[in-house]
């Protein structure tokens, strides 16, 4: 095996408990002027009004936008950036969940290039850099803070879209585990298992023969030396910390692992990608209108079984990690962690009709930049197979085959 791979990451990347203070001074060496996007519950919340005091203590004249909402419509996103083109940002900060450092990224973009959200959905269509971006992430799921995505709800194709792209890569981050202290258990473990199933698919996914200019013809380019290190990483600090930071949420060093492990697994997935679990769910997340995370952590066992004939030697690897006797012992593994931080175990208790079946998997196979990631080939009798597999809670089934 030729040895190859690729990382794309923050210009600075700054992890630790309190380290939320140090906000002012990095924003103030990016810009003077900031859009600070959020959500509605944070803007009022009285530490992220201490971070807009540090920001304005440090010379930096703030705007606070807090319209973001779950899953960012794309409709927001569009009056978001119109709404800041009069104050004149030079700097955009994403603080909370997923959704608002997605919200930021994409008003960046719109800030910078104009235009509208769908001129830039798939790979490489932002044309060029965007104005200096910060991300400070209050959960501990999505991996936002390090990656070249962000995904946004199009109500006009009834599907969750990306935009992906290297430049949408925050400038710099700042992670503080003490963020996520206030998260419920019940989203503490669904962001836990979205970067739990982010660290899987970029440790499965496909290894791609590396041809020179791999790596600027695909965001995602496949499983590869340096993200296998970061996957790995994220599955052995998820595995260690994420069911006592949901029964004890005030354990600071389980809160930390999971951060870290989150942080660490989008930087696998950044470059990785995701595949099958993530493919599914999309179309599921669009008839159910259940949280991503819970959608594609109870993916995640049935698409291992599907893969499992592929994926040996990285289920060996899985297991001594988190301290396993063999690979066969892994998949077992996390589907009973997912069930006892209370993910579902079937798309049936996901909420997903049974007559949606044939059209979740036609919808799937249609999202090829993810099945085309995926180490097993999934044709459509084979997509109905896993998806039918995994409405009725039949892993077993997918194990024999």
């Amino acid at each position: 095996m030729t040895l190859f791979g690729t990382i794309r990451a923050p210009r600075e990347l700054i992890f630790g408990a309190g380290q939320r203070d140090a906000l002012g001074r990095v924003a103030a060496r990016l810009g003077r002027r900031a859009l600070v996007v959020t959500d509605e519950r944070l803007a009022a919340d009285a530490d992220f009004l201490r971070l807009v005091g540090q920001l304005e203590a440090a010379g930096v004249e703030v705007k606070v936008d807090g319209s973001t909402l779950p899953d960012v419509p794309v409709e927001t996103a569009v009056a978001s950036a119109e709404a800041a083109r009069g104050f004149a940002p030079d700097l955009v900060i994403g603080v909370g969940g997923g959704s608002c450092l997605d919200m930021a990224k994409c008003v960046a973009v719109l800030l910078t290039h104009g235009g509208k959200p769908q001129d830039y959905y798939g790979e490489f269509m932002v044309p060029g850099p965007v104005m200096p971006l910060i991300a400070v992430p209050t959960t501990a799921g999505t991996g936002s803070e390090v990656t070249p995505v962000a995904v946004l709800s199009d109500s006009e194709r009834q599907l969750k879209v990306g935009i992906s792209s290297p430049h949408l890569i925050p400038t710099a981050s700042i992670c503080d585990p003490e963020l996520t202290v206030t998260c419920p258990a019940s989203l503490t473990a669904i962001a836990g298992a979205d970067a739990l199933t982010h660290a899987i698919e970029a440790f499965t996914a496909i290894r791609r023969e590396p041809v020179a200019g791999l790596a600027q013809e695909r965001v995602f380019v496949g499983k590869n030396a340096t993200s296998d290190h970061f996957a790995l990483t994220a599955i052995g600090l998820l595995w260690e910390g994420l069911e006592t930071a949901c029964t004890d949420p005030g354990n600071a060093d389980a809160r930390a692992k999971v951060m870290l492990g989150a942080t660490t697994a989008g930087l696998a997935f950044g470059v990785a990608g995701t595949a099958a679990a993530h493919a599914i769910q999309y179309p599921v997340g669009a008839l159910t209108h259940t949280a991503h995370g819970a959608g594609v952590a109870c993916l995640m066992p049935y698409v291992m079984a599907w893969n499992a004939p592929e994926i040996g030697p990285e289920l060996d690897q899985i297991a001594e990690t988190i301290g396993l006797a063999a690979g066969a012992d892994v998949i077992p593994a996390f589907t009973s962690l997912f069930a006892r931080i209370g993910i579902p175990s079937s798309l049936r208790e996901l909420g997903l009709a049974e007559d949606r079946i044939d059209w979740v998997a036609e919808q799937s196979c249609g999202i090829s930049r993810l099945i085309q990631n995926n180490p097993r080939p999934l044709p459509p009798q084979d997509m109905r197979r896993l998806v039918g597999a995994a409405y009725h809670g039949d892993i077993a089934g997918l194990e024999t085959n």
